[in-house]
């Protein structure tokens, strides 16, 4: 396995990305964390944190149930123009659970945040725009060696209880922080603490001003 990056040290500024691969408003604000991640570089890291929207669900979806995920979707086309193939909709078995799509951004994340990030669009990609179905284990695995990683390091880190937990702890830390919903982003410090930057979608251009003037702010 390639050794894990460093963490960021308590004084370095990051963001704190709360986000789920299999969250509609995610994917919509998908190319707005790429952006904010190709303007800074490594001045400020972004460590995504997997909010585990459905966890544990073993119940096949009702059409109820995809008659209101249908507007979702709806709705974050319309305000965000990112693509959704509705052909998703005409599975019959489908179980909506995220845990798995969850762990392995988890998994990536521990070689390095950015492939963590890049994982988690691919997901996003895969599942809203080209219905690929990332509660499949086969699927997901595929998609990370697509994405760069290797598959033998992959699947064994994937696969084992400690990335379980860490994904789990994941998931209590959203809970702990009472993120009220995804995508949230948190900017700050571990030393001084985090502030809000984003409940919810917001396009780049209302994000890159107020985060370039803190990041300047704090260097002064």
């Amino acid at each position: 396995m390639t050794a894990p990056a460093p963490e960021p040290t308590s004084d370095q500024k990051q963001l704190l990305y709360f986000a789920d691969p299999m969250c509609s408003w995610c994917w919509g604000f998908s190319p707005v964390i790429s952006g904010l991640a190709e303007l800074h570089g490594d001045t400020l890291p972004i460590r995504p944190i997997m909010g585990g929207l459905r966890t544990g669900n073993d119940k096949t979806m009702t059409q109820e149930a995809k008659d209101e995920i249908r507007e979702h979707w709806e709705h974050v086309h319309d305000g965000t123009g990112q693509p959704f193939n509705f052909d998703f909709f005409d599975r019959d078995d489908f179980v909506y659970d995220t845990e798995m799509a969850c762990r392995a951004v988890v998994t990536a994340r521990g070689v390095e945040p950015r492939i963590g990030l890049s994982l988690l669009a691919r997901l996003h990609q895969a599942f809203y725009a080209e219905n690929q179905d990332i509660t499949d284990r086969d699927t997901v695995v595929a998609l990370a060696v697509d994405d760069g990683l290797d598959e033998a390091n992959f699947i064994n880190t994937f696969d084992s209880d400690a990335a379980k937990q860490v994904t789990a702890s994941d998931f209590q830390i959203t809970q702990k922080l009472g993120v009220p919903g995804f995508p949230t982003l948190l900017a700050g410090t571990y030393d001084e603490g985090f502030g809000l930057v984003t409940t919810g979608y917001r396009p780049l251009e209302d994000l890159a001003g107020p985060i370039a003037e803190w990041l300047e702010e704090k260097s002064d």
